[in-house]
């Protein structure tokens, strides 16, 4: 017994601290934020519209038409920048197509500020639009770039730059009212050219994604990324690990340049669209549904018009309803905030059913209170109040659910082989199926009656059951 106890060391200070915390590497942060600079734009350029489309009204002389395809156009001009985007990073790599991004955001704003008619102005309008589709390329270099822990984190953070962006155009727009009609819109416009720049200059200390590194078979450059932006020598070991097997590289292959067996292109597309696994036609549909429920929701409607819901609401001055504007972007970027946090905290689905039942709630109560304003005889302030504060409940919980992490889910859940076009698909998806349907499903009704209106619905229908008895027949 004394011999064992003998042999049993004292034990001094130091056995009684407590471990030491890891200590995180903050460089996965700091260029998911230089990253991040990308959203700004777009958040800009939504909200910016949104005030200057008063002033281009009134100095351009153009109608509520001219207005609505001014602002709507960037939808159909979005998904050639997502396609652009998605070819362009599988080949030149997530960094360069940020530069990219950066170049054709600064050309859209230097056209749009130096705007002498409505017709330069659209012309600038398409630049804007492609720099728009390249939006979620951010997404996917910072859930590329950033450890598992962090990453719900790390991946929202271009919603809230979004957001960001978005107050700021519509502080813009309460900034540059008093200017000269001529100059005031100018300014807001072709002032976005200011985050293009220094996006350009952030992107010299940003590195390339270590997994599009090392589907190029560079494995001594992804080494040297995965060492920065790791806590530990073993970690980025660790992750160079998963990478490569991922890629079908074997993990003891330690040479700094492998071939790799490329699957881009059409073999993408084919995986995708023809000869999907059931893995793969899961997270395509979940993809897919999420991109369009958050648009179903009428963000942008809501955004770009917020003006006329609160003149709509009996405000009538324009300095009013500017700052009511700065008011929902102001609540869109604190929410967004506290998303951020919650994300590795509570999970995406309880967020995303929260949001999706303050957003129902939001929006009834909105109509209701419109429609008492819109029938009474009389000023209904109660029902004013209600229906900007409404407006407001339903930025904030657009932003701690579905406007984070739509772009959180789709960026983590496509295989890296297909991420970059799965993830553009699911961007354009939404204007794509709005031009099918358009085309498909709505005739012709200028110049006709009523009745030869209906008659061209029926025989609409007539002709598809026509069509789909024949291939029954023939099967």
């Amino acid at each position: 017994m004394a011999e064992r106890e003998a042999t049993i060391a004292p034990k001094s200070l130091e056995d009684f601290d407590p471990p030491k915390k890891l200590k995180r590497n903050k460089l996965s942060c700091a260029y998911a934020i230089l990253a991040s600079i990308t959203p700004i734009l777009l958040g800009y350029d939504i909200g910016v519209m949104s005030g200057a489309a008063i002033y281009i009204k009134r100095d351009l002389k153009v109608t509520d038409v001219q207005i609505e395809i001014l602002l709507g156009i960037i939808n159909l001009y979005a998904p050639i920048g997502s396609y652009i985007a998605g070819r362009f990073s599988d080949w030149f790599g997530r960094r360069y197509t940020i530069v990219l991004a950066g170049a054709i955001a600064f050309t859209g704003a230097i056209l749009m500020g130096l705007s002498p008619n409505y017709a330069f102005l659209m012309f600038g309008r398409f630049f804007a639009g492609v720099a728009v589709g390249f939006f979620f390329i951010a997404s996917v270099y910072i859930s590329e770039v950033s450890p598992s822990y962090s990453r719900g984190f790390l991946t929202s953070l271009p919603e809230v730059f979004v957001n960001a962006g978005i107050l700021i155009g519509y502080i813009s727009n309460f900034g540059f009212s008093k200017l000269p009609l001529r100059y005031g819109w100018r300014v807001m416009l072709g002032i976005g050219v200011i985050p293009s720049i220094f996006l350009a200059v952030a992107v010299l200390a940003m590195p390339e994604s270590p997994r599009w590194l090392v589907s190029k078979g560079r494995l001594g450059e992804a080494k040297k990324v995965l060492r920065k932006i790791s806590d530990s020598k073993e970690e980025a070991q660790q992750r160079l690990t998963d990478i490569k097997e991922i890629i079908g590289i074997p993990s003891d292959c330690d040479d700094d340049i492998v071939p790799v067996t490329k699957v881009q292109g059409k073999g993408v597309w084919k995986e995708i669209f023809l000869h999907p696994t059931p893995a793969v036609r899961h997270i395509f549909i979940a993809c897919i549904g999420i991109q369009f429920f958050q648009q179903a929701t009428g963000i942008d409607a809501v955004v770009l018009y917020s003006p006329e819901i609160f003149e709509k609401a009996g405000i009538k001055s324009d300095t009013n309803k500017l700052l009511a504007t700065i008011a929902v972007g102001f609540v869109k970027t604190i929410f967004i905030l506290v998303a951020t946090f919650l994300l590795d905290r509570v999970g995406r689905r309880m967020l995303l059913l929260t949001s999706v039942g303050g957003l129902i709630i939001s929006l009834l109560t909105l109509a209701v209170s419109l429609t008492i304003i819109e029938n009474s005889r009389t000023t209904l302030n109660w029902a004013i109040w209600l229906s900007i504060t409404t407006v407001l409940s339903y930025a904030a919980t657009f932003s701690i659910g579905l406007g984070p992490i739509t772009w959180v889910y789709c960026s983590e859940i496509f295989p890296l082989r297909l991420r970059s076009q799965g993830v553009s698909i699911g961007a354009v998806e939404l204007r794509i199926f709005s031009w099918i349907f358009h085309y498909i499903m709505l005739p012709e009704t200028q110049g006709k009656t009523l009745e030869e209106i209906e008659e061209s619905f029926g025989n609409f229908w007539r002709k598809s059951n026509a069509s789909l008895t024949t291939e029954g027949v023939n099967n």
